[in-house]
């Protein structure tokens, strides 16, 4: 059996394991002792030995004026994990509550320049069942291009349908006539509020591109966030 590695596992590194068998085999001893049946320095072995002793792994007493240091019982030292484990188990409840409070907190990506933009299409299509949209088609269709195309065909080869609010122009219309055979259901606004950007909604993750400037992208992950801006989207959508 290998007993440096087993005690490796309970979080001992490995010179930490041999100090602690070399105290085993000699019963006590001092540094030098240690140091000579572990085969490392006196100062490495020291050092090591104050770690042990804060563990519980090792006890210290002095004789004659020198400093010896004996193993605990391989018995006490189960007993003290054992005790650990249990404090940490009547922990755990406090401590998963501490998580789900951070696993509720939005998390924010931002993403900058058109292929990094492609990466969050590539994530949207291969998690989404269903897409919500808010659209300018003139300019994702200029700007994204292949990038688009390409986004386009996976979604319909995996079936997602999508439901899109689109400014009104030119090439919104061109894409409402292609509607019925691209899997998407889509609806025109006035053009009074001229914008420039994307917008998807996906699961509990929103996307917001912006095709102006340095071409800036955010994805948010919140299921508040995602749940209001599906409330806002639906009801648009029923009164377009």
């Amino acid at each position: 059996m290998n007993l440096p590695k087993i005690l490796q596992t309970y979080g001992l590194s490995e010179k930490q394991a041999k100090v602690y068998l070399a105290c085993l085999e000699l019963g006590s001893g001092p540094v030098v002792k240690i140091a000579q049946k572990a085969r490392l320095s006196r100062s490495t072995v020291y050092e090591v030995l104050e770690h042990l002793v804060d563990e519980g792994f090792v006890s210290t007493y002095n004789k004659k004026q020198i400093h010896y240091f004996s193993a605990e019982d391989p018995g006490q030292i189960i007993r003290l994990a054992e005790s650990r484990a249990a404090t940490l188990k009547d922990a755990l409840p406090e401590l998963n509550a501490i998580a789900g409070r951070a696993r509720k907190r939005p998390t924010v990506r931002f993403y900058q320049g058109k292929e990094e933009m492609g990466l969050i299409l590539n994530e949207i299509v291969s998690e989404a069942e269903a897409i919500t949209c808010f659209a300018s088609a003139g300019d994702y269709l200029s700007e994204l291009g292949e990038r688009h195309r390409k986004f386009l065909m996976k979604r319909m080869e995996k079936k997602i349908p999508v439901r899109v609010i689109a400014r009104d122009s030119a090439a919104a219309r061109e894409r409402q006539a292609l509607a019925p055979k691209e899997l998407r259901q889509m609806k025109l606004v006035k053009d009074d509020y001229p914008f420039h950007g994307l917008k998807y909604i996906w699961k509990n993750k929103i996307a917001m591109f912006s095709f102006t400037g340095d071409f800036v992208a955010v994805v948010i992950e919140s299921k508040e966030l995602a749940d209001m801006e599906m409330a806002m989207f639906e009801n648009l959508w029923e009164r377009v």
